[in-house]
């Protein structure tokens, strides 16, 4: 059931119900009310949800706080979300995102304070969370060696933000060593949206150095081998330019996460770049990340790819599977 017959449907029933009940003192609770002759189906959406065990491939911390207790208290409501939306394993990163002069602080410091935060998270539920360390890789040195110290300590990935393009030169050393890791490099992107119908593509006002999707097309084509993750489907770009864009990259994943539900937007995904490729993602947006996936027209075998096995069998070529 899509959102449109969905809402079509309960819509209705809701209407019908209020007007009789405000033109006959008719209580609804008192008895079921049939409007279309057809028997009464209740769509169990929370039965439905814990039918899949999910990962989640696009988790944060709380980015803008650095206070290990603060931090303590945000890992035990995010420990709430997987209990109650049976989330097996969140990859937790925290890139950096603080600006300076308007630019992301681009210091080996940064990141690696942002990975000690990681991974004292990990420490307090190894069960369940798991990291993405983060870097820059103009400082190739300093991000070797982060690297080295954060897979030693159990993290899986990377995730970066917007300091350098991920198609950017300094990137290919980094490239290398994650395809030697046998992990995927998850960075932030966005895509821009046209006004009226028309595509203006990119006019200029994305910040510098934020990859694009023509970004991972140029480093996934350089190495066919690397494992790419464009992030957040739903974060509020230009999805459908955005599939169209990765179609040809099969070693581009997308996660599906941000709070944006715009109806279709997985199943055009999923049209565009196959069932194989699509991970499932919250950016911290449970509801709406979750429901998404739901109201979509994928059959049972594509939901359980798309919510725990793609990003999984990712992780297994690593050594690093959840099961």
């Amino acid at each position: 059931m899509n959102r449109r017959k969905f809402f079509a449907s309960t819509g209705l029933s809701a209407a019908g119900l209020l007007v009789t009940e405000s033109l006959f003192g008719f209580n609804p609770k008192d008895k079921m009310v049939q409007l279309t002759g057809a028997p009464s189906a209740r769509y169990d959406v929370v039965k439905e949800m814990m039918k899949y065990p999910k990962i989640d491939a696009h988790v944060h911390c709380d980015l803008g706080n650095s206070n290990p207790e603060a931090q303590k208290k945000f890992a035990e409501i995010l420990m709430e979300y997987a209990e109650r939306f049976n989330i097996r394993k969140l990859i937790l990163s925290k890139p950096v995102t603080k600006l300076i002069k308007g630019v992301p602080d681009a210091s080996p410091e940064a990141f690696i304070d942002h990975n000690n935060i990681i991974l004292g998270l990990m420490k307090l539920h190894p069960d369940r969370l798991t990291g993405s360390f983060t870097f820059n890789p103009i400082h190739l040195k300093a991000s070797l060696e982060e690297i080295k110290r954060c897979v030693d300590q159990g993290m899986v990935g990377a995730k970066t933000y917007y300091q350098t393009k991920i198609s950017d030169p300094s990137f290919y050393p980094i490239v290398e060593k994650m395809i030697d890791l046998k992990m995927i490099i998850h960075t932030h992107a966005e895509t821009q949206l046209g006004v009226g119908g028309y595509r203006m593509k990119y006019n200029g006002n994305k910040p510098k150095n934020v990859s694009i999707p023509e970004d991972f097309v140029e480093i996934a084509k350089r190495y066919p081998e690397g494992m790419f993750q464009h992030a957040h489907i739903g974060g509020g770009g230009d999805w459908e330019y955005m599939c169209k864009a990765l179609k040809n990259s099969p070693n581009v994943y997308v996660d599906t996460s941000g709070s944006n539900n715009e109806e279709h937007m997985i199943d055009f995904a999923l049209q565009q770049l196959g069932e194989d490729r699509l991970l499932f993602g919250s950016d911290n947006c449970y509801y709406q990340s979750v429901g998404k996936i739901l109201a979509s027209n994928l059959n049972e075998a594509q939901r359980k790819k798309i919510f725990f096995e793609n990003f999984n069998n990712i992780l297994r070529k690593g050594g690093h599977h959840v099961d």
